[in-house]
C-alpha cells in the first residue's frame, strides 16, 4: 500500500502491514512521539501519522531515492521492530535495517571459517538442494516441462558428491541453463485494448539475461522486470533475517565478497528463489499485465511503474516467512561446528520462527503457509479493475453478446444438414400421429381452455422446466415457451400438465 492512495493523517495500516512510499521529497520522520510518512509527486502529497500502540505496521519500503529519514525514525521504527527498506525498481537492494540481535563473536567467527571448512561445503551443498529441487517441482508442475525437469533431477541427484564448492556451482548452473530455457517461450498475457501498444519482445519471456548488461540486471521486458523487483524483496528480506540472528551478511559461502553486496544474504534467498518463481507463473496464469505498470527507458529497459511496485511490495512479509527457517539452520548449522560451545547453548535461539518456544510449550510447530497476495484482478478486454472472473460487465456483455452470435450462425447451418432435417421430419411425423389418435379416442369435459389459463399455466411457474419436457415430451426450450406463456401447448398435454400443476 502506498500512502499516496490514503486520505490525510490516516492511521490505518494495511493487513499485510507494509507500507510503499514512492515519489520525490520523501519524508520519514517523528513528530511529537507520532512516525509520520510523507510521500506523492508534486501537489499530490500524502501523510500518515502513526502512534507507537496498535499501528500494525511491519515494514517500510521506499522506492527511490528523493527524500529524507531522520535518525529519529529510524530509532521509532528500531524499538518497534519495523523493517525499513530501500530499493530501486530494477530489483535493486539500497539499503535494508531491521530489529538488531547482539553480535556472538564466535558465531561470526564459525561463519568466517566456514568458506575454507567442510560446514561450509554442506551449508552450500544444501542450500542448491533446496533450489533444484524447487525448480524441478516448478518445471515439472507449472512449466508442464517434464524434459526440463529431469534434467534438473539429474543435476540435483549429483550434488551428494560433490566435493568442491566449484561442482557445486557447476551443477547449478547447468540446471539453470536447463530452468530458464523452460521459461523461454511462456506466453505474457495484455488486455485487448493494450495489444496494439505492446512491443513485440513483451510477449514472452525470452531469456533470462538481459541484452543491455550480459546479466539478469536492466531486463527489457515485464516479466523479467517483475522478477527482478521481487527477487530484490527477498534480498532485503534475507538481508533482514541475518541481521536479526547475529549474523554477517558480507560474509558469503556461494557468493564472493564484495564491497557493495551482502553475499550471506544472497545465499540465504537461493533456496527460495523457486518459491518467488512460482508465483508469478501462478501471477501471470490468473490475470493479465497492463501497459500503463512498465516504462520502456530510451536504451530498452523495461522499468516497473510505481502502481505495480507498490503492489508487489505487499508480498515482503512472505518472503520474510520463507527464508527465516533456512536462516534459522544455517545459523544453528555454524554455531554447532564452533569449538565445544557450552551444553546450554548447544541450539541457538529460533527469533525469526520461534520454533523453539512452540516446541518447549509441548505445541507442534507449524510453518505459515499463508501464500503471497496477488495484485487485484485485471479485465482482459479493457484492463480496468475487476472484483472476480476475467471480464468486467462491460467487457463480459460484449464478448457474450459475440459468442451468442456465432452459436446462432452455427446453429442455423446445422439446422439445415441432412441429418438435423431427417430428425426435424420424424418428429413432426411423431406429433402429428400423437395429434389424430387423440382427436379419434373420447375426451372428457375436463381441463377446459378456460381452466388451462386460470389454474393450469398459474400453477406451473414453480414447476421446473426439465419436469415439464419430460412429463409430454417436448424440448426443454419449448417446455420454458409453455412455463412462461409464450406459448399454449396442444390439449392432449393439459391433463399431464395439470397434474404437474396441482390443478
Amino acid at each position: 500500500m502506498s500512502i499516496g492512495c490514503v486520505a490525510l493523517a490516516e492511521t490505518s495500516v494495511p493487513r499485510h502491514g507494509v507500507i510503499t512510499l514512492y515519489g520525490y521529497g520523501i519524508s520519514v520522520r517523528v513528530d511529537r512521539g507520532h512516525l509520520v510518512l510523507q510521500d506523492g509527486i508534486a501537489d499530490h502529497r500524502q501523510e500518515i501519522r502513526l502512534a507507537r500502540v496498535g499501528h500494525g505496521l511491519k515494514r517500510v519500503v521506499v522506492i527511490g531515492s528523493d527524500g529524507v529519514v531522520s535518525l529519529a525514525a529510524l530509532q521509532w521504527m528500531a524499538c518497534q521492530g519495523i523493517a525499513f527498506v530501500m530499493l530501486e525498481r530494477d530489483g535493486k537492494v539500497l539499503a535494508t535495517t531491521g530489529p538488531v540481535r547482539p553480535s556472538d563473536a564466535r558465531l561470526r567467527r564459525a561463519q568466517a571459517l566456514a568458506g575454507q571448512s567442510d560446514v561450509g561445503l554442506r551449508i552450500a551443498r544444501e542450500l542448491i538442494e533446496r533450489k533444484l529441487l524447487g525448480q524441478e517441482q516448478v518445471a515439472r508442475n507449472r512449466l508442464l516441462a517434464s524434459a526440463k525437469a529431469d534434467a534438473i533431477a539429474r543435476y540435483r541427484a549429483e550434488l551428494a558428491t560433490a566435493e568442491t564448492l566449484d561442482r557445486i556451482l557447476s551443477l547449478e548452473a547447468s540446471a539453470a541453463a536447463a530452468y530458464w530455457s523452460a521459461w523461454s517461450s511462456l506466453f505474457i498475457r495484455f488486455p485487448r485494448k493494450d495489444e496494439s501498444r505492446v512491443p513485440d519482445h513483451w510477449r514472452t519471456f525470452g531469456t533470462r539475461v538481459s541484452p543491455l548488461t550480459g546479466s539478469p540486471r536492466l531486463a527489457v521486458n515485464p516479466p523479467n522486470a517483475i522478477l527482478n523487483y521481487l527477487y530484490a524483496l527477498l534480498e532485503s528480506e534475507s538481508s533482514l533475517a541475518t541481521t536479526a540472528l547475529g549474523l554477517d551478511g558480507g560474509l558469503g559461502v556461494l557468493h564472493l565478497d564484495t564491497a557493495t553486496r551482502d553475499s550471506f544474504a544472497c545465499d540465504l534467498m537461493e533456496a527460495v528463489r523457486p518459491d518467488v518463481d512460482a508465483f508469478l507463473l501462478d501471477w501471470l496464469a490468473r490475470e493479465p499485465l497492463k501497459r500503463e505498470w512498465f516504462l520502456e527507458q530510451r536504451n530498452g529497459n523495461c522499468r516497473l511503474m510505481a502502481s505495480l511496485a507498490i503492489e508487489l511490495s505487499k508480498t515482503a512479509p512472505t518472503w520474510g516467512r520463507s527464508v527465516a527457517p533456512i536462516a534459522e539452520w544455517v545459523a544453528q548449522t555454524l554455531w554447532t561446528s564452533g569449538r565445544k560451545p557450552a551444553r546450554s547453548e548447544q541450539m541457538r535461539a529460533t527469533r525469526l520462527t520461534q520454533r523453539r518456544r512452540s516446541e518447549g510449550r509441548g505445541k507442534e510447530f507449524i510453518p505459515d503457509g499463508r501464500t503471497a497476495p496477488y495484485p487485484q484482478k485485471i479485465c482482459s478486454g479493457c484492463g480496468v479493475m475487476t472484483r472476480k472472473g476475467r471480464l468486467c460487465p462491460g467487457c463480459g456483455r460484449e464478448v457474450s453478446r459475440e459468442k451468442l452470435i456465432e452459436l446462432a450462425k452455427a446453429g442455423r447451418k446445422a439446422a439445415l444438414s441432412p441429418e438435423s432435417r431427417k430428425k426435424h421430419s420424424e418428429t413432426q411425423r411423431r406429433h402429428q400421429a400423437a395429434k389424430l389418435a387423440w382427436t379419434s379416442t373420447p375426451k372428457s369435459a375436463w381441463p377446459t381452455e378456460e381452466t388451462y389459463y386460470a389454474k393450469i399455466r398459474p400453477g406451473l411457474a414453480m414447476v421446473p422446466i426439465s419436469a415439464i419436457a419430460s412429463s409430454i415430451g417436448v424440448s426443454e426450450s419449448y417446455a420454458a415457451d409453455i412455463r412462461e406463456g409464450r406459448y399454449r401447448p396442444h390439449p392432449r398435454h393439459w391433463q399431464a400438465l395439470a397434474m404437474l400443476a396441482g390443478a
